[in-house]
């Protein structure tokens, strides 16, 4: 029996350092991927930084567009004000134009039939002093007198009324175009502001557009390189994850190798340690003082280990076809302080379940399951934002690699293969808020198929030496 433990443990250290170093490179290779992880996310960050830009510029535009179009339309409006005004301004110089040539029309009017008459009344005195020049001369004297008389007062009326009127329409004409003249001047003032203010804004419209035309430059080579880093991201993602998958193909073979050397140092343990309680017992009933030596015990136990050996061997390659249930059994054990509970946790780590006790519906947003398994690291399964569990409903999550078809209510554990098999699994529902709601937990131990003594024996051993190995996860 010592000969065949000093010809395993050469194999067992090689298969530990290759199994550790393979873990190593593991690890390399995650941190390595949760670099290249950040630097997208400092990339995506960017980008969304420069669409932010770009869409308060383009903001910014269309304001001053719409500015530029409301100076237009005023600029109409007062383009439009100005040339009503223009043209009252020439009706009212017409207007005057016509009441002074009216002025003098009248004016050569008045003077030739005052010419006429006095030439009417001329010939009337000398008909009158041909004729009867010594009687009527004294009558004549006194009505020509009369007659001019009345004329220049009819005159002097005349002449006042038209004066009076012709000043007070140029007064009129004077004060409508000296208030035309102003309004002129200030929308000639307010159409000069209204240009400066259009050239301002349109060169600062050009500004804009140059200052435009660069950030688009910028979003274009900004998205170009962020589509090169992209492509070399998800080219260097395809080569990790083949190498991660090599990797886990390896420290799978290494696992099962490992599996199968822990199997067989415990059957040897195991059975060393029955034989050697047997050999007491015996030599106790036998009352057998003295002691076989050392060589023929070793022999002897050696002869009879490897044939218990063979045929454990053979019960253990039948029991791997029927799966690790035969020679263990599991014990479950759960708890809750709410109305969700964790129903079951499968033996073959393919789902865990979980049920709403209560009559409400119970949304799971920032909800997640922690499950422990030994000295690995924790993970955490966190539900979609949009799930809720159903009054009386049960939900499934399964592991990505459970081989099942999901129903409809159920879930998929995406970037985790199993939720763990083969040692103690814990597994705790946390609410958003950070409360430990509910929590089950699987034992697994083994089982009792020889005598209580050989249990106990067994349960020594697996206590003490029997460990499991890690299992790798594809996210925290």
């Amino acid at each position: 029996m010592a000969v065949v433990m000093n010809t395993r443990e050469p194999a067992t250290l090689e298969s530990v350092e290759k199994n550790s170093k393979a873990e190593a490179d593991l690890n390399l290779v995650q941190s390595h991927v949760r670099d290249l992880d950040a630097q997208l996310n400092a990339k995506e960050a960017d980008l969304a930084t420069a669409l932010n830009e770009k869409q308060r510029l383009e903001n910014d535009l269309r304001e001053l567009k719409d500015h530029v179009v409301t100076l237009k339309s005023s600029l109409e409006d007062t383009k439009k004000h100005l040339h009503n005004e223009m043209l009252k301004r020439v009706d009212l110089e017409n207007h005057m134009k016509n009441l002074q040539e009216q002025l003098t029309f009248q004016k050569c009017l008045h003077e030739d039939e005052l010419k006429e008459a006095k030439r009417v009344h001329e010939s009337m005195i000398a008909e009158i002093e041909s004729v009867q020049q010594r009687e009527f001369e004294s009558k004549l004297l006194n009505a020509l007198q009369s007659l001019r008389k009345e004329q220049e007062e009819q005159i002097q009326g005349y002449k006042e009324e038209l004066v009076r009127t012709f000043g007070q329409k140029v007064e009129n004409a004077q004060l409508s175009a000296a208030k035309n003249i102003n309004l002129a001047n200030v929308a000639r003032e307010e159409l000069m502001e209204t240009k400066l203010r259009i050239d301002n804004l349109t060169s600062e419209m050009d500004r804009f557009q140059s200052k435009n035309v660069a950030l688009e430059n910028r979003i274009r080579e900004l998205q170009e390189m962020l589509d090169y880093d992209q492509d070399l991201h998800r080219r260097r993602m395809a080569e990790k994850e083949k190498e991660i998958k090599e990797a886990q193909e390896q420290a799978q073979a290494q696992l099962e190798e490992y599996e199968h050397l822990l199997d067989v140092k415990l059957a040897l343990d195991l059975e060393i340690r029955t034989y050697r309680q047997l050999l007491e017992v015996e030599e106790q009933r036998l009352k057998l003082s003295p002691r076989p030596s050392s060589h023929s015990t070793a022999s002897q136990a050696a002869s009879q280990g490897q044939q218990f050996l063979h045929g454990r061997k053979r019960k253990m390659k039948e029991a791997k076809t029927r799966g690790h249930s035969a020679g263990f059994k599991n014990i479950q054990h759960g708890s809750s302080s709410g109305s969700l509970s964790i129903e079951e946790i499968d033996a073959d780590g393919k789902f865990v379940r979980l049920k709403n006790n209560s009559d409400k519906d119970q949304p799971l947003r920032g909800w997640v399951l922690r499950r422990h398994l030994g000295s690995v690291s924790d993970v955490t399964y966190k539900f979609p934002s949009r799930f809720t569990l159903r009054a009386g409903q049960v939900v499934t999550i399964w592991g990505a690699a459970a081989g099942a078809s999901p129903g409809p209510n159920d879930l998929v554990w995406k970037c985790q293969n199993s939720w763990g098999s083969g040692a103690n699994i814990d597994v705790t529902l946390i609410t958003d808020a950070g409360e430990e709601l509910a929590e089950r937990r699987m034992m697994h131990i083994p089982r009792g198929e020889e005598s209580s003594e050989q249990d106990d024996v067994f349960e020594e051993v697996t206590g003490s030496e029997m460990e499991f190995p890690p299992q790798m996860s594809d996210c925290e």
